[in-house]
């Protein structure tokens, strides 16, 4: 295949999955922001989705101030921000215009009537109205962009370079999303150990609302990653951080998990390897078995943030091994 071609292909799957992605993120942090909390944490939360999103000088340069509309205006419809969900529906339909051979016409009608649709939502007020629904709209186009890319395509070089840019932007963005939350998140009084006599009649009922807002707030990034149902079938218990981290990093039967998607990279890349990717199979490889092998005690011990931020490291280098290997040069 053409490098130009896959290329093309690799970008369009992309730009769909952050697309889809962004939305996950921003409609959890809107649903969190729901949650009783002052006003310095709420921006505190805002700003987290920014940094993260390595949006926030983007967004400071924009804005004097930082509010839950302007963050949500500047990650879906600001076109001068390579990464909002606008700009990234119109850089899928682009790619996908520019190999309308490679694709079957479903897969480009698709593309091309979702970012249609996407430009009349945003001459309307639903985004300001209903902000959870129109990032379901989002979820679903990516839904059904993946489902006909399955249900009718030839599972050939050009099916294996869209799986590809799938799997590789949807491990960075789970990782982003486990980073955003769990490095925000603060210990709480039902996190503390058992048997503290601390006024144990004082604050029960404190107590209580606090182990309410953590079930919110931990179902809440389970729902992101469309996982609340599968951590109730694989658990059968509350919700814990511990459990949350161990099933978006290291289940591989969980479909958005970093093992799963490590899983569905390397079996990718084997399909499409040529004579100058045999390294670059091997870094995948040495980091899908890093996934495969650990365990969440010892990666918890080492400090989350610092894992994820390796691993956000290695997923960039593994990217930029793809393109020399497969797509067109970067430029020098």
């Amino acid at each position: 295949m053409l490098s130009r071609t896959a290329d093309h292909l690799f970008w369009m799957a992309r730009y769909t999955e952050r697309a889809e992605n962004t939305a996950r993120m921003l409609d959890v942090h809107v649903q969190t922001a729901l949650l009783p909390q002052s006003t310095d944490d709420a921006e505190q939360g805002w700003r987290a989705v920014l940094g993260i999103s390595e949006l926030l000088y983007g967004y400071n340069q924009k804005y004097d101030k930082l509010t839950q509309k302007d963050v949500i205006d500047f990650m879906v419809r600001d076109p001068n921000n390579p990464s909002s969900i606008a700009s990234c529906l119109r850089q899928a339909r682009e790619n996908a215009r520019a190999v309308r051979g490679a694709l079957t016409t479903e897969a480009w009608e698709i593309q091309n009537a979702t970012w249609i649709k996407m430009q009349s939502y945003l001459q309307t007020n639903a985004l300001e109205q209903n902000p959870s629904e129109f990032f379901e709209w989002v979820k679903h186009r990516s839904h059904l962009s993946r489902g006909v890319t399955i249900g009718t395509m030839l599972e050939d070089e050009a099916f294996h370079f869209i799986r590809l840019g799938t799997f590789l932007e949807r491990a960075d963005n789970t990782a982003r999303i486990i980073d955003v939350k769990f490095h925000g998140a603060k210990e709480t009084p039902s996190q503390k150990p058992n048997g503290q006599s601390q006024s144990q009649s004082q604050s029960q009922p404190a107590q209580d609302e606090v182990g309410q807002i953590d079930f919110y707030y931990w179902a809440a990034i389970l729902r992101s990653v469309s996982g609340f149902e599968i951590y109730r079938k694989v658990y059968r218990d509350v919700i814990t951080p511990e459990r949350v981290a161990e099933l978006l990093i290291l289940r591989a039967d969980m479909p958005r998990s970093l093992a799963a998607c490590m899983g569905n990279v390397l079996s990718n890349l084997h399909h499409v390897r040529n004579d100058v990717s045999a390294d670059t199979e091997r870094f995948a490889g040495k980091l899908h078995a890093d996934l495969k092998f650990a365990r969440i005690e010892e990666i918890l011990e080492a400090g989350l943030h610092d894992y994820l931020t390796v691993f956000l490291e290695r997923i960039f280098e593994l990217g930029n091994r793809i393109s020399r290997d497969f797509l067109v040069p970067l430029a020098a």
